[in-house]
């Protein structure tokens, strides 16, 4: 994983055009191996913006890694993580890497986060066992691109993920158990949607721009020193 130098280098330059990660990325092919490139450009192909994943609060270390594992391995590319309460902590044991994959964004309220989340274009879509909701099976995911709110481990989502909130989403039960665990929740309702939307959804890939900011990130991760060899190469 990048260390904090690193990631702000990155971070810093993410506002150009199309042409100028397309040209490094090219350029860093030539210290990878044709077998890894395939790979990253495999799981790229599978990548969407199109849903995405918001954790209000979340307090246990293994419940916010096996969330972020569960969404790399469904090709959900954006995690959003509200830390007004408590950090956002994922245990890197559990986590093994795949947080190189993804990104992260996070904010100091809910507010800012469902602003930030509905100027986005984003239904805000939060689960709840309320009884008139949809399932993962009935929620129209043609609708428009959405992202899926998960309350805290014991309280579940805020009143005021709630009162904003475009449409909710739950799980149904048919044993004794009113609710699952945050990470199961999310697992099963990532996998039966990731599956729906890529059925259903014609324009659920990553734009072409940002295919080409994601794969310079993923290049970035691959190749040891690569802002070095950047920085000469393109004396930048």
């Amino acid at each position: 994983m990048k260390n904090s130098t690193e990631q702000r280098w990155i971070d810093s330059n993410l506002a150009h055009p199309t042409e100028w990660y397309t040209a490094r990325t090219t350029f860093l092919e030539r210290f990878m191996g044709e077998e890894r490139m395939a790979t990253l450009r495999r799981a790229l192909a599978e990548r969407t913006d199109y849903a995405a994943v918001c954790l209000e609060n979340t307090f246990h270390p293994q419940n916010a890694s096996a969330i972020m594992r569960t969404c790399e391995a469904f090709g959900i590319q954006n995690i959003h993580t509200i830390q007004e309460h408590c950090q956002f902590n994922p245990n890197v044991n559990i986590v093994r890497g795949t947080d190189k994959w993804i990104d992260l964004h996070s904010y100091g309220s809910t507010t800012e986060a469902l602003t930030a989340l509905r100027g986005a274009g984003y239904r805000i879509v939060a689960t709840s066992p309320h009884a008139d909701d949809r399932t993962p099976e009935t929620f129209d995911v043609a609708a428009g691109p959405f992202v899926l709110v998960f309350g805290t481990e014991q309280e579940g989502i805020t009143d005021e993920v709630r009162q904003a909130a475009d449409e909710f989403i739950k799980i149904p039960m048919q044993g004794m158990v009113e609710s699952l665990n945050v990470s199961v929740s999310a697992a099963v309702l990532l996998y039966t949607l990731s599956n729906r939307l890529r059925r259903e959804v014609p324009d659920w890939q990553l734009s072409p721009h940002r295919s080409a900011v994601t794969l310079w990130k993923c290049y970035m991760e691959s190749v040891r020193d690569s802002i070095n060899i950047l920085n000469k190469y393109f004396e930048e």
